[in-house]
């Protein structure tokens, strides 16, 4: 019996609606660079990145993707273990923010792999602009003949002169 319907392939190619990130700011930038243990001069040094190719401090390729944070106000996702602490996380595992939830009668949720193609690096003051869309929705029998449901999505970011910084493409495997 197959999971996948043709109302869900008609989201493949459905475009999120643009997201748009804070400028990135030293501190922000500063803060991700201690966290990621990036030890290149040229993210942190604004002597030594003045002196590179880049002329600037400029963010480790992967920055736009974790530029994003939870706007002011809105609830902490771990408030959700307080209230029940047998929660396992998986409310929103597998969702791209600014696509609808593809509703499945499966429960697991693997990560299937991401892949990032680099084009250039965010600097401080740029706004990052997120653009998600479903690429591909398929199935597959498992080797227990159980279905696998694969979701690939594609999220290009890219600054406030719409300069293309990074696109990431993630597979989801819902089973």
């Amino acid at each position: 019996m197959a999971i996948v319907t043709d109302e869900m392939r008609s989201l493949i190619g459905m475009e999120s609606e643009p997201r748009s990130s804070e400028p990135v700011s030293e501190e922000l930038l500063r803060r991700f660079v201690h966290a990621v243990l990036e030890d290149d001069p040229v993210h942190w040094d604004p002597r030594r990145a003045s002196e590179s190719r880049y002329g600037e401090v400029v963010a480790p390729p992967l920055f736009p993707v974790f530029a994003f944070q939870r706007a002011p106000g809105t609830p902490d996702p771990f408030e959700a273990f307080a209230a029940d602490p047998d929660d396992d996380g998986l409310f929103d595992m597998g969702r791209t923010p600014g696509l609808p939830l593809i509703d499945l009668p499966v429960k697991r949720v693997l990560n299937g792999g991401s892949e990032a193609r680099f084009h250039r690096l965010a600097r401080v003051g740029d706004v990052i602009t997120a653009r998600s869309k479903y690429v591909d929705i398929s199935e597959r029998q498992g080797g227990d003949d159980n279905p696998m449901v694969f979701i690939r999505t594609e999220t290009t970011y890219t600054n406030q002169h719409d300069d293309l910084l990074v696109v990431v493409t993630q597979t989801v495997i819902r089973r």
